[in-house]
């Protein structure tokens, strides 16, 4: 059964907020949003079919028939929203929320698509409907930042068994072996120990492909002395893990271990400077200034890090551009890398809280480079 204390505490946020900008409801259609506010395990996938309207009274949940008996199952008698299958469209069923409760300031989620606030708009016209529609600009996303101990609980379950294919994989890696087959081992191992859905599609990069930081797993064969790069994670009741490693087919040649010395010194030091509070642009430079000092500047570019929870990719961000503090109780990844075109690349990331006393990564494989096969 949900906490549900804490999903009301969740409930009560999204209402301050709504008095603080003077709404007088609010419309969700982004399924991590409605998934962290209604509590409702497993029912959410990539399809936009669910719209909530959410007012200082009430919370309605309009679905179809396809989810509606797993959100009555996964909800439980004790729920406070009212959900519904009426078969009409989304705009539509929004329309007659806002006509019944008299609404006349409506923030509508910045994820809705343009289409279906032009559709509302349509809907609210032809009842009369005279209404503000403004944008939250993603007020939800940052009330899920800061994570309770249950998020963060079920964020270790899945980096648990992230880690646990690591020590499965590096058995398994041999010369002669494709990136598609590593691959294929990986997330069949997750889905087999504990994993109920894949974080992201894995990425497994070997040899010359390392070099491209989203390489996508190829026919490629790996080759004696080959670094392979392997970034991915598993899922676990909708929260995901996040992990990278490099490792060598082999003895790894002298600027082989340099490099991933490097990256490891970027990743250590910068594990150990970030706090509470500090701006995320400011660990992301200094990831840059180590490598760059290293001589190695030209061959990272990415961001450092960035956001898990209920998205592989959320806020807060460790990047160029995140000119803002990296909050007490958010749970990031630190993953700096080198990337040298046609030849090899190195990354190395871990996922973590950032607690009272800093960085503690949830991530328990060793950051010594394996050797394998």
């Amino acid at each position: 059964m949900n906490d549900q204390q804490e999903l009301a505490r969740r409930v009560q946020r999204v209402r301050d907020l709504m008095t603080e900008r003077g709404y007088d409801a609010i419309i969700l259609r982004n399924n991590p949003d409605l998934r962290w506010l209604t509590g409702a395990v497993r029912c959410f996938d990539d399809e936009p079919a669910h719209v909530a309207f959410v007012t200082q009274d009430s919370l309605r949940l309009h679905t179809d028939s396809r989810y509606y008996n797993s959100f009555l199952e996964r909800m439980g008698e004790d729920s406070s929203w009212l959900i519904d299958m009426q078969t009409i469209a989304a705009p539509e069923w929004a329309a007659a929320r806002i006509e019944s409760d008299r609404a006349r300031v409506v923030a509508i989620e910045d994820t809705a698509s343009v289409s279906f606030l032009d559709d509302l708009k349509v809907a609210c016209s032809a009842r009369g409907i005279a209404c503000l529609l403004p944008r939250l600009h993603s007020d939800i996303v940052r009330l899920r930042i800061v994570k309770s101990e249950s998020e963060i609980g079920l964020m270790r379950r899945a980096q648990a068994i992230t880690d646990l294919a690591f020590e499965h994989i590096c058995g398994f890696i041999r010369a002669g072996l494709s990136e598609q087959q590593l691959r294929a081992e990986l997330e069949s191992f997750m889905l087999a120990n504990g994993a109920d859905a894949l974080s992201f599609e894995t990425i497994v990069a070997a040899g010359p492909n390392g070099a491209n930081p989203h390489a996508r797993p190829s026919g490629y064969i790996i080759q004696e002395g080959d670094m392979v790069v392997m970034d991915y994670g598993a899922g676990y009741l909708d929260y995901h893990s996040d992990m990278t490693r490099t490792v060598c087919v082999g003895e790894p040649g002298e600027e082989q271990r340099r490099v991933y010395d490097v990256v490891r010194f970027a990743h250590e030091t910068c594990a150990a400077a970030l706090k509470p509070d500090c701006k995320g642009r400011d660990i992301h430079e200094l990831a840059v200034k180590v490598i760059t000092d290293a001589g190695y500047g030209e061959y990272f570019n990415h961001g450092l890090g960035h956001g898990v929870g209920l998205e592989i990719h959320e806020q807060p961000s460790l990047g160029r551009l995140y000119d803002k503090p990296v909050p007490k109780g958010s749970v990031v990844t630190i993953e700096p890398g080198i990337y040298l075109p046609g030849r090899f690349g190195v990354r190395l990331e871990d996922f973590g809280v950032v607690g009272e006393d800093g960085f503690k990564p949830l991530t328990r494989s060793s950051h010594e480079l394996r050797i394998v096969g």
